[in-house]
């Protein structure tokens, strides 16, 4: 009689940590735990009747993705970014995305061109704020990744981390649909041309137009 494999303690904590992050990601993205809020892991054990242990499993795999902050003698509270530093942060987006792609035009080929493709698709088809982020996100990165630099993407990664991904769901709220979606076109007909001048000025142009659009949103008392 076949007798079924006991779960490991780390799957069994894998497994209750799961649902804790999904319902909190989803609170947080929607504005319900909004940043600066303190998680506090006994009461979110307690509101999920778990131990501490996969409740701080589910707030160290929010953090790596941007959610969450751990502080010191303070505990974890939920990712809050100020208005002046986001927008130092897309500045520094400029710089170091536009030498990313005039690396990375020279050595794209044809199945980055298709991949590139397929998540504008997505793009278009996706019906969220939070999908257009995501998807506005990769099609970026896949611009970049033909850069063969790995220590620029990394800070081009981090700079993206630490604007935070409620953060950028509000860019994009403020940036629209329609407008992105032009120009991520034209900056990808441009690669495809090999012209390195006109892609990095497109990209540059499209980067400082979100920066002006996220600016006036802040104005507006809308983050």
């Amino acid at each position: 009689m076949e007798h079924e494999q006991p779960v490991k303690p780390d799957q069994a904590v894998f497994s209750a940590s799961q649902p804790i992050y999904e319902a909190l990601r989803n609170d947080i993205l929607s504005g319900k735990l909004s940043g600066g809020v303190p998680l506090r892991q006994d009461e979110i054990a307690r509101n999920h009747g778990v131990s501490k242990m996969p409740v701080r499993e589910a707030l160290m795999k929010l953090e790596a993705e941007g959610y969450v902050l751990f502080r010191k003698n303070k505990g974890a509270t939920v990712r809050e970014i100020s208005v002046t530093e986001l927008l130092n942060l897309m500045d520094i987006r400029v710089a170091l995305e536009c030498k990313a792609l005039e690396m990375a035009i020279p050595n794209q080929i044809q199945s980055d061109f298709d991949e590139i493709a397929k998540i504008l698709g997505d793009y278009s088809q996706s019906c969220t704020t939070a999908h257009w982020s995501e998807m506005n996100q990769k099609f970026h990165y896949m611009l970049y990744e033909p850069c063969g630099n790995a220590q620029l993407l990394e800070m081009i990664t981090d700079i993206q981390r630490r604007i935070g991904p409620v953060t950028r769901v509000v860019v994009t709220e403020a940036s629209g649909f329609e407008r992105p979606n032009k120009e991520h076109q034209d900056i990808l007909q441009a690669c495809k041309q090999g012209d390195v001048e006109r892609g990095v000025a497109l990209l540059q142009a499209h980067i400082i137009t979100t920066k002006k659009e996220a600016a006036a949103r802040l104005r507006r008392n809308a983050f």
